[in-house]
């Protein structure tokens, strides 16, 4: 037989292949008692691991290591079942009990009252199920109205033959119920059934956790959106660019409240529509049959979730859309603004343009002027050169000698100063 050096298998692979395994449904018997709480950890709040750990602690228990995904241990009088999640970790007691039981004792009676008040202001769930053994049960039975004496009553027959009762209500202490009656299931589908149930209420509350956060969001997207209507209007009746400014700050702190508003609430909306479809999944697992007279938990699901998970929806798309529309209208009015900063631009290169030109004819001005000045001097000093030469006796006729000499020397100042101009030019470019 060959077997499979472990050299050859990847450095992921045996933690993923457990991980298929890592959270086992529990073996229930009926009849017996279970109480299952579900306690959200938020950021840098708690640690999953201090208050599994205490438990343990209590009775004599050595806790997982550290970082576990599951554990299950027996107690002595009840078992627990803890599970870790991403933002909660879920406590599950279950206890043998009578098929004459009821919700009178609890499993959840064995955990000290101390560890229990620990958990304040983190209980999202809280639940009691009750499974025994029977026949079906009608909705006119005295057990439901002793056990659900409010409405709604919810209903179903699941799985192979079980039923499942329920009024999803918070009961005075703190806890919603369950009954589920054997009628004839097969082996480990009691286990398989309580898992579900609790799962089902436990993402079904961390759905619910996006639902105050959309409403909240709604009366904030309301003033952005009317704030955001009124810089529109100041943007039409906007009459010079340099008014902007303030148009651009105000529509800039819009962008940036409504971003924030986007990074805070992004993920609660993400994660409630993951748990409202785990919530779907787990319901069609259970494989509801109708009960004449009560709704099934699908359909109490659809009526109550599914328009709070619509409400998150249609708030998480308006979000969206309103940071699209800000950011649209910033990016015209920035659009606006820059075209009159080209125009201004434009404005003064053409005067500079002008003033360049002007500087030129000034230059060639001077130029002219600058040949003639120099041809003058020149002219005086070569009139003085030949009236000192005829003042030592040499003949010489100063007044034809300066006349032929003025266009010679014109023309060497013209080409002088010519010459010198390019020069400098060339050295500057």
């Amino acid at each position: 037989m060959l077997n499979l050096s472990p050299e050859l298998n990847h450095p992921q692979r045996m933690a993923l292949a457990s991980e298929i395994h890592s959270r086992p449904f529990m073996l229930v018997e009926t009849p017996t008692r279970i109480s299952h709480l579900a306690i959200h950890f938020a950021s840098g709040e708690g640690s999953h691991d201090e208050l599994l750990a205490s438990l343990c602690r209590r009775f004599g228990v050595a806790p997982p290591m550290e970082g576990s995904q599951y554990f299950s241990h027996d107690f002595g009088h009840f078992r627990v079942k803890w599970e870790r999640h991403t933002e909660f970790s879920t406590f599950t007691f279950v206890e043998a009990g009578d098929n004459d039981c009821d919700f009178a004792l609890t499993a959840i009676r064995h955990v000290p009252v101390d560890w229990l008040a620990g958990l304040e202001a983190s209980v999202v769930v809280a639940s009691h199920i009750l499974a025994i053994r029977g026949e079906p049960l009608d909705i006119t039975d005295p057990m439901l109205k002793q056990f659900f004496p409010s409405p709604p009553l919810v209903g179903s027959r699941v799985l192979s033959d079980g039923e499942i009762w329920t009024d999803f209500q918070v009961g005075p202490d703190g806890f919603s119920k369950y009954l589920i009656r054997d009628i004839g299931l097969r082996e480990s589908q009691m286990g398989r059934l309580v898992q579900r149930i609790c799962e089902i209420e436990t993402y079904l509350m961390m759905a619910l956790m996006a639902l105050p956060v959309a409403r909240e969001s709604v009366a904030r997207l309301g003033q952005v959106e009317e704030d955001l209507t009124g810089i529109g209007l100041r943007m039409v009746q906007l009459e010079r660019e340099s008014n902007a400014e303030k148009l651009l700050h105000d529509i800039s702190q819009l962008d940036a409240q409504v971003r924030a508003m986007s990074f805070q609430n992004g993920y609660r909306f993400s994660a409630a529509q993951a748990y409202h479809r785990i919530v779907e999944t787990r319901i069609g697992e259970l494989r509801e049959r109708r009960i004449e007279g009560v709704p099934t938990i699908g359909e109490f699901m659809e009526r109550r979730l599914g328009p709070a998970m619509d409400t998150c929806v249609s708030v998480a798309a308006r979000q969206e859309a309103l940071a699209s529309k800000i950011s649209r209208s910033n990016d015209m009015l920035r659009t606006r603004v820059n075209l009159a900063q080209e125009r201004q631009t434009q404005s003064v290169l053409e005067n500079l343009h002008r003033s360049a030109k002007l500087q030129l004819k000034m230059q060639q001005a001077v130029e002219g002027l600058s040949v003639v000045a120099i041809s003058y001097y020149g002219l005086s000093l070569a009139g003085y050169a030949l009236k000192a030469l005829k003042g030592w006796g040499i003949e010489v006729h100063v007044d034809q000698t300066i006349g032929i000499m003025l266009p010679l020397i014109c023309a060497a100042t013209w080409y002088g100063t010519r010459r010198m101009h390019h020069k400098l030019q060339g050295r500057t470019e």
